[in-house]
C-alpha cells in the first residue's frame, strides 16, 4: 500500500478513534486522552513499516502532523451539534 492510501486511511478512522478514547479515558485529562489516541494512531498506521521503508522519512514531524490531526478532529466534534448532550427543558407552564 502506498503512503499516501495508508495516511488518509489513517486520517478517516481518526473521528471514531477520538470517540472512542472519549469513552474509555473520559475520566482523564485532555492530554492522557491525546497521548492515548496517538500511540493508538501510531500502532494502526505501523509507522514502524513505514520509516523502514523509507516512506516516513521524518518520524517527529509526522507524529506531531498526527497530532495535529487529532487535535483538529476533538475541535471539530467538540463544536458539533451532535457531541452535546441534548438540553432538557427546566421550565415548564401550569395553567389554573
Amino acid at each position: 500500500m502506498n503512503f499516501l492510501n495508508q495516511l488518509l486511511r489513517g486520517i478517516s478512522f481518526v473521528p471514531a478513534l477520538v470517540t472512542g478514547i472519549e469513552n474509555l479515558f473520559g475520566g482523564k485529562t485532555g492530554a492522557e486522552k491525546k497521548d492515548a489516541a496517538l500511540t493508538f494512531m501510531e500502532n494502526a498506521l505501523q509507522t514502524i513499516d513505514a520509516v523502514s521503508a523509507r516512506e516516513i522519512v521524518d518520524p517527529e514531524k509526522f507524529k506531531a502532523g498526527i497530532s495535529l490531526v487529532i487535535d483538529g478532529v476533538v475541535q471539530c466534534l467538540n463544536a458539533s451539534a451532535w457531541a452535546k448532550a441534548p438540553a432538557t427543558s427546566a421550565t415548564s407552564s401550569t395553567t389554573a
